[in-house]
């Protein structure tokens, strides 16, 4: 019999390295199958963690880039980070970066998560990026319905503004991704647009555990590592953290 897994539950690897990150998961072990790793782990091995976690363990990977940048470089990006294998991936909800990010991960690619509005910024930051009057919600909506007819496969947004996004007529839906009926949507608990509502718990959620400084531990004496496949990436367990190379 298969094991089964709650996908609707995420949990963050902000912790920092990449090696940290694998103790994390192995102290988790099967009772987590689901990990997002974001940009501040990027420069500290998060791909090579990625694809540890993904070839080696089975684990799902949510890539939490937040890509912004001209169509071209966007769909370049997005189409050398699908090799990596990861079920999600996000870009900044603007219709011309979603439908880059589209094209760029193509039909086997990853899902594409825009973000709507940071959930960490509120109405007085925006009015400092000059962007447009109007409410955090109108905005966040407006963007939304946006980046969903560019193509998006879900959104990103607080849980302040999840339930008027699921109103909407594009569509997002808060199903397990085990058998979604529409585009995701998650909510991102760490914002400054707070909601003391509790989370819908058909949402997708994400935890952070606490930045913990792990000490990495040293291999037994004897113990060898099976080689890496041909065309296989670096591997953090192996001892190189550093964003991956060919190998083979």
């Amino acid at each position: 019999m298969s094991a089964r897994f709650d996908d609707r539950l995420i949990v963050a690897l902000d912790v920092p390295t990449a090696l940290a990150g694998l103790e994390l998961a192995r102290r988790l072990g099967p009772t987590v199958h689901f990990y997002k790793i974001g940009l501040g782990m990027l420069t500290g091995g998060g791909l090579a963690l990625a694809n540890e976690l993904k070839q080696d363990f089975g684990k799902r990977i949510f890539l939490d880039m937040k890509l912004f940048d001209i169509g071209a470089t966007v769909e370049a990006a997005v189409r050398g980070l699908a090799q990596y294998e990861i079920d999600f991936l996000t870009v900044h909800g603007d219709p011309h970066v979603v439908r880059a990010a589209m094209t760029g991960a193509g039909s086997k690619g990853p899902k594409i998560l825009a973000v709507t509005v940071l959930t960490s910024l509120d109405r007085a930051d925006l009015d400092a990026a000059q962007i447009r009057p109007g409410s955090m919600e109108e905005i966040v909506l407006a963007r939304a319905a946006a980046a969903l007819d560019a193509g998006a496969d879900g959104v990103i947004a607080s849980p302040q503004e999840a339930a008027a996004i699921r109103a909407l007529p594009q569509g997002p839906t808060t199903s397990s991704s085990a058998a979604p009926s529409g585009p995701p949507l998650i909510r991102d608990g760490r914002q400054r647009r707070s909601s003391r509502q509790s989370a819908d718990r058909r949402d997708r959620c994400g935890i952070t555990p606490p930045a913990t400084e792990t000490r990495p531990r040293t291999a037994p004496a004897g113990r060898r590592r099976r080689p890496s496949r041909p065309g296989r990436f670096s591997s953090v367990s192996a001892g190189n953290p550093a964003a991956p190379a060919r190998t083979g």
